[in-house]
């Protein structure tokens, strides 16, 4: 997420009533999480094992909770909770505005787009030319949506991260200052859920084609011309390269790559990123060929176990 003016370290430091290491007049030009962080950002981290990430990260300022050398080039933000801290920052450069009219005035609709009964169209939000928006889709802030776009009766774009740290009383939630961005030619199936980023947009790319009921989390970025099939759950912050075929009900774990091209059969869990230009399935999801000659090894388990019966 980019400030829409620059500010500098102390204008952040007074924000947060948190002392700073660096000069003053330090340019800082938005905050973002770790795996999207450049030049001018505020990244967050609030534990030892990622002190280094961080501070070695393209991030030039890292708002952390314990005073340490400071990198050259760097500035840092001593806080005693970052996570609370990266938080009032998004509130107070994104904050939440709430609708006055289903489609708001500062909506930008295309030429020949149709938006049909009841859906729900936020604040600043971009939807391009010739494009079908079916009834009851809700279309959160910010959203941009490219051209010849169809989204079909009760998809939602846009809702909250499902991102919370585990505080002993309770869960705290990390807010959700990024977006959806949509491109050209994508078509969206009903009831289909996709997530803003935390800091940064969640995408689908240009051509891709999603079923119904198919979830995407925050910050995942699909290539283009993908097909996606009904029921299919990703996670957030994995990217899917161009042409990735994934069939029904497939899972995906958070923070992963799928290669181009790659094919993804029905039910399957994948656990790790996986190469492009290959066919997977099973749990954990594995390269065609490997997966059949593990069940053609387990089904000779019974035939081995009668055959060493008959030795005894």
């Amino acid at each position: 997420m980019k400030f829409s003016t620059p500010q500098s370290l102390e204008d952040i430091a007074r924000i947060l009533n948190c002392d700073y290491i660096g000069n003053a007049e330090f340019p800082v030009l938005g905050m973002n999480e770790i795996h999207v962080v450049a030049s001018g950002d505020i990244v967050f981290v609030d534990h030892p094992k990622y002190y280094d990430k961080a501070l070695e990260s393209a991030a030039t300022i890292v708002l952390i909770n314990k005073k340490v050398d400071c990198p050259d080039g760097k500035a840092l933000l001593i806080s005693d909770d970052p996570f609370r801290d990266f938080n009032k920052l998004t509130n107070h450069f994104n904050p939440f505005i709430s609708a006055s009219a289903a489609i708001a005035e500062s909506a930008i609709i295309g030429k020949n787009t149709v938006i049909q009964p009841n859906v729900f169209i936020g604040n600043n939000v971009k939807i391009g030319n010739e494009c079908v928006i079916h009834a009851n889709v809700s279309i959160y802030d910010n959203a941009v949506i490219g051209n010849n776009v169809t989204i079909h009766s009760g998809t939602i774009l846009g809702a909250d991260a499902f991102y919370y740290k585990n505080r002993p009383e309770k869960f705290d939630k990390l807010l959700s200052g990024g977006n959806v961005v949509i491109e050209d030619n994508v078509d969206l199936g009903a009831l289909c859920t996709v997530d803003k980023g935390v800091s940064a947009s969640t995408i689908i790319g240009e051509g891709t084609k999603i079923d119904n009921q198919v979830h995407i989390g925050h910050d995942t970025v699909i290539g283009k011309r993908c097909l996606i099939a009904s029921q299919v759950g990703i996670s957030g912050c994995v990217i899917i390269e161009d042409f990735v075929t994934i069939w029904g009900q497939a899972g995906i774990t958070s923070g992963i790559t799928i290669g181009e091209k790659a094919v993804i059969s029905a039910k399957s869990g994948v656990s790790k990123s996986l190469a492009g230009h290959k066919s997977y399935f099973g749990i954990p999801a594995d390269d065609f060929r490997k997966k059949y000659k593990e069940i053609a090894a387990i089904r000779l388990i019974p035939e081995l176990i009668e055959k060493i019966d008959k030795l005894k």
